[in-house]
């Protein structure tokens, strides 16, 4: 059947229309699905879309246990939680015993290993690491020529409000370095440190300090440059070299910064507060103020640590301005932190301590770090 070529076009025009009410109604389908949404009273509900899934969980570090979700006529699946206490929370679901972020939600959790969604629940008042109508720092990614490792790396940056290149004014730097499988973006994008550093500063409770976030993990790089590399993931050389001969460097070259010890501190989280106690321990005429949270330290090798691996208690106590270790009671690390506490002190090493509740999270991360930034370069 031969049509008009004025039918051929209305047909060619309605398959069109059609196709584009199609695409519309499909957006504001997906458009539909909040997840998360959080309640005033404190209450979250999660959804995630998978009409041929079997079972679907909700699984959360406000959770003592997973939460079993329900599936509307849509193919949605749904649950709400109770209230939860306002902080920042991994969480995933479960499909079918997969583990799957949330593909509503854009905040991920920076990791190597596992793949969690970030539900904010805010507080009545602000949070110390909420954003807050004050004067901001900038975050900058930066990326150094590594000698050391023959690698490219990366660095996340953040410097104070009013930081500018062509001041004059220097600023003392906080080393900050994340834990295993984490990455360079895992303090920023989960620990929140600039917001918590902005509101420090304008409160007046911190000095302006420019924070220095490296990737520290391991070094999968390397292997992938040379598989016959046998990496010990407990070992501290690697780093501790790359620190002190690469990226100190390259922020005293490159920044504003007063390049003394007593302006430069180190912190960091789980294997990263290991690395924290190699680097600052081992280097005190290099670190002023070393802080450790919930350090991936063992009790049969603490002796064995100041003997091969920190500088002579002698040196330490000359040297150091502030030794700080944070643990929360429930984390598996507790243990090792508290008898890495009396080894300090039958050495004689100053330190001050701050045993938490909770366990081995970012939630503590967070008030550990609000915690001992104003202790800093005082």
């Amino acid at each position: 059947m031969n049509l008009p070529m004025k039918n051929l076009n209305r047909i060619l025009l309605l398959v069109v229309l059609a196709g584009f009410v199609f695409s519309i109604n499909s957006s504001a389908q997906m458009r539909r699905i909040v997840s998360p949404e959080v309640h005033k009273d404190k209450t979250v509900t999660f959804r995630f879309s998978a009409p041929n899934a079997i079972n679907v969980e909700l699984s959360g570090q406000f959770l003592s246990e997973n939460l079993s979700m329900s599936k509307d006529s849509t193919g949605v699946w749904s649950v709400t939680s109770q209230p939860i206490v306002p902080d920042i929370y991994p969480y995933h679901f479960v499909v079918d015993g997969k583990q799957v972020a949330d593909p509503n939600n854009v905040d991920i959790f920076p990791n190597e290993r596992f793949k969690n969604s970030l539900v904010d629940i805010p507080g009545d008042e602000p949070l110390i690491h909420s954003l807050q109508n004050v004067p901001h720092g900038k975050i900058s990614y930066r990326y150094y020529k590594s000698n050391t490792l023959d690698l490219v790396r990366r660095l996340v940056i953040y410097t104070p409000p009013g930081y500018s290149k062509s001041d004059a004014k220097e600023y003392p730097v906080l080393y900050l370095i994340h834990g295993m499988t984490d990455t360079e973006e895992t303090w920023y994008k989960v620990g929140r440190m600039n917001f918590i550093l902005d509101n420090l500063i304008a409160q007046g409770k911190a000095e302006p300090m420019i924070v220095v976030m490296p990737y520290a993990n391991p070094y999968p790089d390397l292997q992938k440059h040379n598989k016959d590399v046998e990496v010990d993931f407990l070992a501290t050389d690697h780093f501790t070299n790359e620190l002190l001969d690469e990226i100190i460097p390259f922020i005293e070259n490159n920044y504003n910064v007063v390049a003394e010890s007593s302006s430069r501190a180190i912190a960091g989280f789980s294997l990263g507060g290991r690395q924290t106690l190699a680097a600052g321990l081992g280097h005190p005429d290099v670190f002023n103020y070393v802080c450790t949270f919930s350090p991936a330290i063992f009790e049969d090798e603490l002796e064995d640590n100041f003997k091969n691996v920190y500088a002579s208690t002698d040196r330490i106590k000359e040297n150091l301005k502030l030794m700080w270790l944070s643990v929360g009671k429930e984390d598996g690390l507790y243990d090792a932190s508290v008898e890495f506490v009396k080894l300090l002190e039958e050495k004689g090493i100053e330190n001050e301590n701050l045993f938490s509740e909770g366990g081995h999270t970012w939630m503590n991360c967070r008030l550990y770090l609000s915690t001992i930034a104003p202790k800093l370069f005082k």
